[in-house]
């Protein structure tokens, strides 16, 4: 099978230090420069998710998600293992320290426009160690919520005008 513009130039209408701006053929997409990649963290704890609230500047406004972060994405851990940036990152966001960690895979979140994955990984053994809210200018609000409650919780969050990142519905069940 043939794919239109699969055997197109591919080329970069414009990089910056996280992002790549790509055309191939009629497809403009953008992707994450230097090979960075991102870690995703499921941390469920007796029966609690843990959450983070912090403003997205493409959205305009804060974002509900679980913790996550950038790997690779400073010059000297370029070659950073997923599961070591997994643990630092929920961590630093939540306060909370994993005593186990297990690798899901590797995911797609928006593949017709973004050619950017991240890797789910599913923390277990929580310890909380500090009070997180992640590095100096991340403002990041951690949110432990009932698993039962999940869903009154997503509900008034977008009441009070937050967007709700997708990958949570890993969580929600459909009815």
């Amino acid at each position: 099978m043939s794919i239109e513009d699969s055997d197109a130039p591919l080329e970069t209408m414009w990089e910056g230090r996280f992002i790549t701006a790509k055309r191939q053929g009629r497809w403009e997409y953008v992707s994450r420069s230097r090979g960075i990649r991102a870690a995703v963290i499921l941390a469920i704890d007796d029966g609690h998710v843990l959450l983070v609230e912090q403003y997205r500047m493409p959205l305009g406004k804060n974002c509900i998600e679980f913790p996550a972060g950038l790997v690779g994405d400073h010059d000297d851990n370029s070659d950073e293992d997923a599961s070591i940036a997994a643990m630092r990152e929920l961590e630093e966001e939540t306060g909370y320290r994993a005593t186990t960690i297990e690798d899901c895979g590797e995911f797609y979140s928006s593949p017709g426009m973004v050619s950017e994955s991240f890797f789910l990984f599913k923390a277990d053994g929580l310890t909380k160690t500090g009070p997180g809210g992640g590095v100096e200018g991340e403002n990041i609000t951690v949110h432990r919520v009932a698993l039962e409650e999940l869903g009154n919780f997503i509900d008034q969050k977008r009441i009070e005008g937050a967007a709700i990142d997708a990958k949570l519905l890993l969580l929600l069940k459909l009815k």
